[in-house]
């Protein structure tokens, strides 16, 4: 008796990994987050999909241009930024979700409790958190990621000074004060990024 030829087996579809920043207008210190963490994870293309939101974020609003400004000095790209209001959704479609500061962390969980707990930080607490041992191993950028958020979130208040995980909002401050925000937001991104794709390097 002739056996019918198996059917293929269906192909595992690999979605990019997706990291959200929220801030309050979505219009500085998330879009530069964003746009800064988007150009350094480019050396994996369609690895990754980061996007922004802001809290009381009006839709449509242009990002900052002060902060543009200063992502196009960091090398980073902030033309089509443009400003949304956080929702319930963006949160549930995120794999981890990175706060301006602990506000913003907690309206995220506020949003979808279950989901968000062991996915939102804020951005300078995770790079603080993350250990790229976390990670050994994994060759898979998104894989890496997927492995240093949950080592992170097993770490959360067993390390570090909590109190310098914010990032002040500089609308309205001093040039000098603006750059000294990005500075802040540049060096946690980098840090991100570093553990995330040192096993491409």
């Amino acid at each position: 008796m002739l056996q019918s030829p198996s059917a293929p087996a269906p192909e595992r579809v690999v979605r990019p990994f997706r990291v959200l920043v929220v801030c309050t207008g979505n219009l500085h210190r998330s879009p530069l987050a964003e746009r800064l963490l988007r150009a350094r994870l480019a050396a994996s293309p369609g690895t990754f999909e980061v996007s922004s939101a802001g809290t009381v974020g009006t839709t449509g609003t242009p990002m900052d241009p002060v902060a543009a400004s200063l992502l196009v000095e960091l090398g980073g790209d902030p033309r089509g930024a443009l400003a949304r209001r956080l929702t319930t959704a963006h949160v549930e479609e995120s794999d981890l979700v990175l706060g301006a500061a602990a506000e913003h962390r907690e309206a995220v969980v506020r949003l979808s409790p279950l989901w968000a707990l062991r996915r939102a930080f804020t951005l300078r607490e995770f790079a603080r958190l993350l250990r790229p041992e976390d990670a050994a191993g994994v060759d898979d950028p998104a894989g890496r990621a997927a492995a240093l958020v949950e080592g992170a979130a097993e770490r959360r208040g067993n390390t570090g000074r909590a109190d310098d995980d914010d990032v002040t909002d500089p609308h309205g401050a001093p040039p000098d004060t603006a750059r000294e925000v990005a500075l802040r937001i540049a060096e946690p991104v980098d840090r991100i990024a570093a553990a995330v794709l040192s096993a491409c390097r």
